[in-house]
């Protein structure tokens, strides 16, 4: 399968998966080409023109021949320095490897991902926050993001991918999408009445009863085991991490159960004044469970073989 193939793939079924919903992802095109169109001629020269069919700003080519055929694939949650040398000492060694893929964003794809985190607006207006209180503290929140990554240096990684010719990847938000909509779908079918039965339900997915079985299960940082669940809230793809002041609009609306694959400290305290339960059920597993989910859709029945390196193990849902 040639790199762009897997490229155009990945977020198409990204885009099925989104939990805002076909529609919306259709107006967040729609939008964006009538941007494009009235950007002066030289603005222009300028623009990413991945962005009038691709949704999420974390996901692109980042460096190689998009017409290559990649049949060996190094996949990783984090690819950085080390992980691209051990591309390039593999292939020295007669490795054959085609491609690296990143989740966490790295290059092009690092530089602006914080533009993803305008899903939050719709994500958490189905779940029940009025639509024009959660534009604004996405638009907040988006703002702080936006303002840490400018201070990175995007290009260190990706520059040492171009200079030993390691074919890079970044496959962020679609593979999110997977697993949000993966667990939420579980949790709304099987309607678990005690976070014990939560915790139960994440242990049997076989990407977190292998972090599990390397001290890394589940973690309940707010409520009891025999707390009562009610309303279950998966919140895993959009970027990063939303606006602390949702926790408040999110317990109003009756959740009383939030899922995720990280909080920070600034969070978890204004979680703790709502009083909900919190339950992370783990970063690195959660990433991996999204990327093997959406590997499933990319490649099918298509053999490809895949070293796994920084985190990702690689396990078929669908037979």
């Amino acid at each position: 399968m040639k790199i762009r193939t897997i490229y155009e793939r990945a977020v198409e079924a990204g885009k099925k998966m989104d939990p805002r919903g076909p529609e919306a992802v259709k107006e967040q095109l729609r939008l964006e080409k009538e941007h494009f169109e009235k950007l002066p001629k030289d603005e222009k020269a300028y623009y990413d023109k991945e962005r009038l069919t691709n949704p999420y700003a974390d996901t692109r080519i980042i460096f190689g021949d998009s017409a290559k055929e990649a049949k060996t694939i190094m996949v990783g949650i984090d690819i950085e320095i080390g992980e691209i040398l051990l591309a390039d000492l593999l292939k020295s060694r007669g490795e054959k490897i085609d491609l690296v893929i990143t989740h966490h964003p790295e290059g092009r794809a690092y530089a602006n991902f914080y533009e993803v985190m305008q899903m939050h607006t719709d994500i958490f207006a189905k779940v029940g926050v009025p639509v024009t209180v959660a534009e604004q503290l996405t638009q907040e929140r988006q703002r702080e993001v936006a303002r840490n990554v400018a201070v990175h240096n995007h290009f260190r990684n990706s520059d040492v991918a171009r200079i030993l010719n390691v074919p890079l990847m970044s496959i962020h938000t679609p593979a999110d999408n997977h697993v949000s909509s993966y667990l939420q779908g579980l949790f709304d079918k099987e309607k678990p009445r005690y976070i014990k039965n939560v915790i139960d339900i994440i242990k049997r997915v076989p990407e977190y009863e292998e972090a599990a079985h390397n001290n890394n299960k589940p973690l309940i940082i707010l409520g009891k085991e025999d707390n009562r669940a009610g309303k279950i809230f998966v919140d895993m793809t959009g970027g990063t991490e939303p606006s602390k002041e949702f926790f408040s609009k999110i317990a109003q609306a009756g959740v009383g159960t939030l899922i995720a694959m990280h909080l920070h400290e600034g969070h978890f305290n204004k979680a703790k004044e709502e009083k909900i339960n919190v339950i992370i059920a783990g970063h690195i597993a959660s990433d991996t469970l999204g990327l093997n989910l959406l590997f499933d859709t990319v490649f099918g029945k298509e053999k490809v073989r895949f070293i796994e390196t920084s985190g990702f193990r690689r396990f078929v849902h669908k037979k």
